[in-house]
């Protein structure tokens, strides 16, 4: 068995490109959500004609589709994610754009019939409004509200009671309606996430980096050596990832 300080530091120099958490297999659980998020925009990806993927991550998502339309765009912000969707997705024939995931997104008027996105971490719907063409749809699976903040608030503290309330599937819905379009299908899950051990901790809070923004191993080493030890004594360190599924129609 691994000490304390062989899986920080292992997990410490591991890199953390992309948007793949294969490193976490056999370290860590994470329940899915039961509508299939990958499989539910690869049959929308293939009945469209011209679709986007907003805030691709490393493209490991877009790239498991079966079939990608005729036009087929990405847009990513983080430089080392650029580097390696670009890798991932330029031979299925899908072009990746750089884009600072700021308002305007980069294209023109109703562009596309089809825009889809897995964990964004800001919707700016009256872009994705704008870049639909009238009937074209957005399908998104997103963070819900207090995602494992057993995990947060071990590290960081209680949060404000308004902070629970963030990411909430019901203000998605009004800000959809506001933009000009018709939410279809809106489905929340709460699901069981486990930590095997410290290592798949430090991975995690330095890959999801918005969790603990201040996150390094010496600014936590005490934390983290608490909680290596509660493992150890008690098992897996438990948390609640939520999830909804948002799917809206321009009108």
């Amino acid at each position: 068995m691994k000490t304390f300080d062989e899986l920080v530091a292992e997990a410490n120099e591991v890199s953390v490109d992309g948007w793949d958490f294969s490193w976490l297999d056999g370290r860590a659980t994470e329940q899915r959500p039961s509508w299939g998020y990958q499989r539910t925009m690869g049959e929308r990806l293939a009945r469209a004609h011209a679709a986007l993927d907003v805030q691709t991550g490393g493209g490991e998502v877009l790239a498991g589709a079966p079939k990608l339309p005729p036009v087929m765009v990405a847009t990513e912000s983080w430089p080392p994610n650029l580097a390696k969707a670009t890798r991932l997705l330029h031979p299925l024939g899908a072009v990746v754009v750089s884009d600072t995931d700021e308002p305007p997104l980069p294209f023109a008027d109703e562009a596309f019939d089809l825009v889809v996105s897995r964990h964004p971490v800001t919707v700016w719907w009256s872009e994705l409004a704008r870049v639909l063409q009238p009937g074209g749809t957005y399908l998104s699976q997103q963070v819900g509200p207090a995602s494992v903040f057993e995990l947060v608030e071990y590290f960081r503290g209680p949060l404000p009671e308004a902070s629970h309330r963030t990411r909430h599937p019901d203000d998605a819905r009004a800000a959809a309606t506001a933009a000009g379009l018709d939410v279809v299908d809106l489905r929340f899950e709460s699901l069981r996430t486990e930590f095997l051990d410290i290592g798949a901790v430090v991975y995690f809070l330095r890959k999801v980096i918005w969790m603990v923004p201040d996150f390094t191993v010496e600014a936590y080493l005490p934390q983290l050596r608490a909680l290596h030890e509660q493992i150890q004594e008690q098992g897996p360190f438990v948390a609640t990832t939520t999830r909804f599924l948002i799917e809206a129609v321009k009108r």
